[in-house]
Order: C-alpha cells, then sequence, then structure tokens
C-alpha cells in the first residue's frame, strides 16, 4: 500500500518531545513526510482510576478518524499506559487500522530514579516511534536484539537496540509502504 505520510497526535499534558529530531528520523527512516496535529486532551473514558494507567488500545479506536486510509498515527501520551495481562506497555499498535501509540512515561532516567538525560530521551521516544510504526506496517517482533522490532521487556531491551530496522526487516517496511 502506498502510504501518504505519518501523522502524529499528542496528548497533553505533553512532554519535552523534540520534534523536529523525531520528524527527521522518522521521515529519513520510512521515507514519508510527518505531520503533528494539534496537542489535543487526554481522554477520560480511556483512563483505569484503579490502576491510575491509561489502557492503550483504547487509543488505537480514538485514533482512528485521523487514519483516513493512507496515514498512519502514531499518538504520543505522557502518561503511563498498560494492556490487560500487563503491568505496562511502552506501546502499542494495530496493523488492522494503521494506528499506534507510545508513552514517554516510562522513558525518562527519573522514572527508574536516575539522572535526566535528554538524549537517551529522545532515542527512547524515536525507538518506541518506530518499533510502533513497524507494527501498524505488519511487522512482528525480531529476534535480533539490535533490531528496533525487537521486543522491549524492560528500559535495558530499550536501550540495547538500535532505532533502525535489522536488513530482513527493513525489506519488510519497503514492501509495507511500497519503496
Amino acid at each position: 500500500m502506498n502510504f501518504k505520510s505519518i501523522l502524529i497526535q499528542p496528548f497533553l499534558p505533553e512532554d519535552r518531545v523534540d520534534r523536529a529530531f523525531l520528524t527527521e528520523k522518522l521521515q529519513e527512516i520510512f521515507s514519508l513526510p510527518v505531520l503533528w496535529e494539534r496537542p489535543v486532551p487526554l481522554p477520560p473514558e480511556g483512563f483505569d482510576p484503579v490502576r491510575k494507567q491509561y489502557l492503550a488500545s483504547f487509543f488505537l479506536t480514538y485514533l482512528l478518524p485521523l487514519q483516513q486510509g493512507d496515514n498512519i498515527v502514531l499518538g504520543i501520551v505522557s502518561q503511563d499506559l498498560y494492556e490487560p495481562g500487563l503491568n505496562f506497555v511502552f506501546g502499542v499498535a494495530s496493523p488492522k487500522t494503521r494506528t499506534a501509540v507510545i508513552s514517554t512515561y516510562r522513558l525518562h532516567n527519573s522514572f527508574y530514579g536516575l539522572p535526566e538525560d535528554e538524549n537517551l530521551f529522545q532515542e527512547r521516544v524515536l525507538k518506541e516511534a518506530v518499533h510502533e510504526i513497524g507494527h501498524t506496517l505488519g511487522l512482528g517482533h525480531c529476534p535480533n536484539p539490535e533490531c528496533v522490532m525487537h521486543f522491549s521487556n524492560s528500559i535495558l531491551d530499550t536501550d540495547r537496540k538500535s532505532y533502525l530496522f535489522c536488513p530482513s526487516c527493513y525489506e519488510k517496511v519497503k514492501k509495507a509502504i511500497g519503496l
């Protein structure tokens, strides 16, 4: 399928995502323009007050009106996300709807009691964005621990991998987006 763009929907309150850096890198990797929507409030119906987290898959449906058939839509939230049966997720995506969401909440060093590292934070945001966009294109998890499509069970896994696809996964990306 030929995609027109990657559309990013930030949710309030916004985190310190470097839009220029993320846009540049996503355009380099996917050869698609990256467009940003205006930030919108978090939908309260996605919040679980017992867990004090947002249901990640809720956003996949919430983002559908932006999808318009030929866009990949990525939501970015600063709050903690979960999926049933899991304590947390860094993000979630659907190849069927081509929508995805990532959370910056656990990408900060301060979450782990460490000094903040702005460059590391921006790189983690990029890795999670590329990973979830990969899922929207139909890619599964990769056994190569350095590939961006490798499953991250912890922030250490995220830090270990690259923000780029391994050659095998990149071939799948090129086929999926018509390169």
